[in-house]
Order: structure tokens, then C-alpha cells, then sequence
């Protein structure tokens, strides 16, 4: 080896993570078979979150044919290998039961072990299941733990049901300012649940200013987003307004949300 190789030549790791990188770039662009030609090598190597992705394209059908049971394989193995995303991957296969009967105590688990690594989409998926309390024992206070995790993480439904746990006194006291100021940071961040609170809120006057004008339009903006939560105060707050205000707040609802 000459000796300028030595600095020139990448460490083994740093070519990985270039790879990777090039692979995510293909994936974003909608070029899955090239992000997968880049995974696959890796994954067979042993690179779990390399396994991880490619568990996703097939339990998707992005690049490949939606296959459950490879998708399962693949994330058993990121899974096993520790990898958060997998783990959680692997859960919501489990949890929804896509290649297999669904196993709810080991999708919680593997849930947990996410969460526990950080990552916030099972950090919101643990909170929901302690507020539920089906799959596990409920636990309001652990719950509002993980929901808070999870919106730090910006998961805006965890914003949403931080929103709700305040609102309801779910192992805190109720709080009306707190369970508002959390739908609006949820309905800011794309929630439609949270946006049907926070108009509910603005409408009623509830921990936050009344702002019948500002409620009309985080409703319907929740209604079209999807959420069921805004028809018990559509007919309300929209016969709050004057015509003009319908109008003009009809028409900004229909505009996309500002970046």
C-alpha cells in the first residue's frame, strides 16, 4: 500500500454511511430499485437498518411487490440486531397482523424497545396503547411520559393527545390553558385531530381566547384533513360568523397550509 493511500482511502465506515446516504437520496427521489440494489448488499452483510429498509419496501410495495412475510424476515433480523426502527417496523407488522396472526403482546414489547431507543413514532404508539390500556395495562401518568417524548420529538398526534390527557385529567389535574396550548402546537403541525380541538376551543372559549372566525377555520380545515372529532361544532361556529366571514374563511380553508 503506498503511503498516500492512507489518505486518501475512505475507512469502511464512512464508505457505509456514504451508501446509505446515496440509497435514502434514491429512496426520497422515488427510486427504490436503486435504493434497494444499494441495501441489499449491505443488509446480507449484516447492516440492520439497511434490513430495516428493505423490510419497509416490501411490507409497502415500494420497488418490490408487497410481501408481508419477507417484510417480516427482514425486520426480524433488523429487530433482533437492536435497531429502533425495525423494532418498530416489526411491531406494527405484528400489531395489524400483515403476514402472520396478530401478536399484540410481542408487538408492545417490541414498541417499548423502541421508544426506549429514542425513537418517537413508537414513543407515540406506546403512549396511545397506555391510554387505551387494551394491549397493556393502562397508565395515564406513563402515558403522558411517552406522549411528551413523542411531541418533542415532533409527532404532532402526541401533541394532540397531550391536548386530550389535560383536557380530560388523565393522571394529571385538568388543565384547560395546557390541554389548548398542546392542540394548537398539533394542529400547527398537521394534526387534524388537534385542529378540530384547538377550533373546538376557540369556539367555546376554552383555556383560549373565543376566536369565532380563527374556530370555523381550524374546523373545516380539520373536517378536510379527515378528522371526525370537528361535526359536533361545524353548525355552531360556522352560524357564529357574518355571511362575509364565512365566505372569506370558507375560501382561506380551501388554500394549502402555509409552509
Amino acid at each position: 500500500m503506498r503511503i498516500a493511500d492512507l489518505f486518501t482511502r475512505k475507512p469502511k465506515t464512512d464508505k457505509v454511511a456514504d451508501a446509505m446516504q446515496s440509497a435514502l437520496d434514491a429512496a426520497k427521489a422515488g427510486h427504490y430499485s436503486t435504493a434497494l440494489s444499494i441495501w441489499e448488499p449491505l443488509a446480507r452483510d449484516g447492516h440492520a437498518r439497511a434490513q430495516n429498509n428493505i423490510g419497509a419496501c416490501f411490507a409497502g410495495g415500494l420497488g418490490v411487490e408487497r410481501d408481508p412475510s419477507l417484510a417480516r424476515r427482514w425486520l426480524t433480523l433488523s429487530a433482533e440486531a437492536g435497531d429502533p426502527s425495525g423494532q418498530r417496523n416489526l411491531a406494527s407488522l405484528l400489531f395489524n397482523g400483515q403476514g402472520a396472526e396478530p401478536d399484540y403482546p410481542e408487538a408492545a414489547r417490541l414498541y417499548r424497545l423502541a421508544a426506549e431507543q429514542g425513537d418517537a413514532q413508537a414513543q407515540d404508539m406506546v403512549s396511545w396503547m397506555l391510554l387505551e390500556g387494551e394491549v397493556v395495562a393502562a397508565d395515564p401518568v406513563e402515558a403522558r411520559h411517552w406522549a411528551l417524548k413523542a411531541a418533542e420529538g415532533g409527532v404532532p398526534a402526541a401533541m394532540t393527545r397531550l391536548g386530550m390527557i389535560y383536557h380530560n385529567a388523565l393522571g394529571v389535574s385538568r388543565d384547560a390553558e395546557a390541554a389548548a396550548s398542546w392542540w394548537r402546537k398539533g394542529a400547527e403541525a398537521g394534526d387534524a385531530d388537534g385542529r378540530a380541538m384547538l377550533g373546538a376551543a376557540l369556539h367555546l372559549g376554552t383555556g383560549i381566547e373565543r376566536d369565532p372566525v380563527s374556530a370555523y377555520l381550524w374546523l373545516l380545515r380539520a373536517e378536510r384533513g379527515g378528522s371526525k372529532l370537528a361535526a359536533p361544532f361545524m353548525k355552531a361556529a360556522r352560524d357564529a360568523l357574518t355571511d362575509d366571514e364565512r365566505l372569506t374563511v370558507e375560501a382561506d380553508a380551501g388554500r394549502p397550509d402555509p409552509p
